[in-house]
């Protein structure tokens, strides 16, 4: 579990994240949703240990990421902004080198790869070098890195852009299976049709701040508009009128 209590960050006189609190439970989707520019990345770098908040709590399964920033990280599985693969590493000497990072031993390591690999459909990239890749490869190859260690807890950000139709299918999949496992998976997208299918609560944030924090049918039924994009629109637009 994911509790974010009252984060603040700050970039000179810019207020990145303003005061944002919000719970991602296990066994639970939970999806992390604003405009460029709302503090969603700023917020998703503090809770994997990249930032240091400027107040504010982040607590991962109950350890403070600032007191113990090196035992969350190894709570937590995280897909960044920026995917940083090693580009002369095949995306198997990827996966198994954050494997020997994370201290996994090796008969277990080859047990978890071989799982994600098929999980995510990647088996004819394996043993490619990852220069090269296209996209959607390089999200494949990023994920599995990210979650070779079994973590409980999982952040991706955007992690299905630049993939295709079926493998969008077939991550939505690797999601609910995350999922259904009991992990908490916390993610940011921009496309609703994914948000719609995928997720238990979605938190809204707008100018640094927490706007909406509830379930897919509750901000439906809170706008008054029965389509998730139409509900966002109109969440969005109320803060961008309070906010001018």
């Amino acid at each position: 579990m994911i509790e974010v209590r009252n984060l603040r960050k700050s970039f000179g006189e810019v207020k990145a994240v303003d005061g944002v609190s919000f719970t991602a439970r296990d066994g639970e989707i939970t999806g992390l949703l604003g405009p460029n520019g709302a503090g969603k990345t700023t917020t998703l770098r503090m809770l994997y240990t990249l930032m240091k908040p400027d107040a504010g709590q982040v607590l991962v399964d109950g350890i403070d990421t600032v007191v113990e920033p090196v035992a969350v990280r190894r709570t937590l599985g995280v897909l960044p902004d920026a995917r940083g693969l090693y580009k002369r590493l095949t995306a198997r000497e990827n996966i198994e080198y954050f494997a020997q990072l994370h201290g996994v031993e090796t008969a277990l390591m080859q047990q978890r790869r071989e799982k994600l690999v098929d999980a995510l459909e990647m088996r004819d990239i394996l043993d490619r070098r990852t220069e090269g890749f296209s996209q959607g490869q390089r999200v494949k190859t990023a994920i599995a890195r990210a979650l070779v260690h079994d973590p409980k807890n999982v952040i991706l950000d955007e992690p299905t852009n630049g993939l295709d139709v079926m493998s969008t299918r077939s991550m939505r999949a690797f999601l609910k299976a995350m999922k259904a496992e009991g992990r908490c998976v916390l993610f940011s997208s921009h496309i609703m049709q994914e948000v719609a299918a995928l997720c238990d609560r979605i938190v809204v944030i707008a100018h640094g701040r927490v706007v909406a924090d509830e379930t897919p049918d509750a901000l439906r039924a809170q706008t008054g508009e029965t389509n998730l994009e139409d509900a966002f629109v109109k969440i969005i637009g109320s803060e961008e009128g309070l906010a001018a």
